[in-house]
């Protein structure tokens, strides 16, 4: 992988402990090669083109919260214990998100993208690695106050179960709505946010007009297919932790289950610039990375 900026090249991050653990001969590069292998074998998960920094990272706190000293004690709990291997994917998935999280993006999705999927009678807009699901209801409050989310499903994938559920509950600590909120009025949002929740015990819950229109699912997008024919997919700031195989892999996923003239929208330091499907798209909005395919045909 090309260790360029990682501002210009998605998950491009100097990656010395990669590179360490490539030596054939160390112990630890052998286990920690198993490890991968292992999991990919018994639960049909494929790790190995994930950014190896961000994946010892991931893997060495797992371990260490077990209690393991050695990577091949932790694979071998992998392999026999399924509500262990559920608890493990939390290390492995990007939970990182608030909503509105980037307020700019969602004034751009507000003032360019939407306006156009009015267009159509019905829309069809694909999540992917949605996480807790913030940002899925985020866009889904944009679509309400635009009047259109009556005519749009919205299919918020991801691989953590975990997280899945979370999501689909819709429920969240009191204590982050202030940040929300914050970010609601950055992006254009006038009403008040609170209108959005119902509030008891500390937790806020996502009122049901924003979730009857929300379909959550499991999609891994190393090992699962095509979803569909999409209209515009969100896949923000979970390409930064692929290697470039893997990136590319991801993006001919989303060109194949994108529309003519839909809308692909990656986070602020993921691009699709020396990618195999660059040819397909040209770029509406630089800064908050929001590409419209208009390209012909499969990759």
């Amino acid at each position: 992988m090309s260790l360029m900026s990682r501002d210009i090249e998605v998950g491009a991050e100097a990656d010395v402990s990669g590179v360490a653990l490539s030596q054939q001969n160390d112990p630890e590069a052998v286990s920690f090669e198993l490890l991968l292998e292992g999991i990919k074998r018994r639960w049909g998960y494929d790790f190995t083109h994930y950014s190896r920094a961000s994946l010892k990272r991931r893997l060495d706190q797992a371990r260490r919260d077990a209690g393991y000293e050695r990577y091949t004690e932790l694979l071998d709990r992998l392999l026999h214990d399924d509500a262990f291997f559920d608890h493990f994917l939390k290390y492995m998935s990007i939970t990182v998100t608030e909503m509105f999280r980037d307020p700019a993006f969602y004034r751009v999705v507000r003032e360019r993208v939407v306006p156009i999927l009015k267009t159509f009678p019905f829309v069809k807009i694909w999540h992917a690695g949605c996480a807790t699901g913030e940002e899925v209801y985020s866009l889904a409050i944009i679509l309400h106050e635009e009047g259109f989310l009556d005519r749009a499903t919205i299919y918020a994938t991801d691989f953590n179960k975990q997280s899945l559920d979370v999501a689909q509950r819709g429920v969240y600590p009191v204590a982050h709505l202030d940040q929300h909120a914050a970010n609601y009025r950055s992006s254009g949002g006038t009403r008040p946010f609170s209108d959005y929740f119902s509030s008891a015990y500390g937790l806020a819950k996502i009122k049901n007009v924003l979730k009857e229109r929300v379909t959550f699912s499991y999609h891994n997008l190393v090992t699962d297919g095509v979803f569909g024919e999409m209209n515009v997919i969100f896949c923000r700031n979970v390409l930064i932790y692929f290697d470039k195989t893997l990136q590319n892999r991801a993006f001919e996923l989303f060109t194949n289950s994108l529309r003519h003239g839909g809308f692909l929208c990656l986070g602020t330091k993921e691009t699709l610039n020396f990618s195999s499907v660059k040819r397909h798209y040209e770029q509406i909005e630089g800064r908050c990375k929001i590409f419209k395919k208009c390209g012909t045909g499969d990759v």
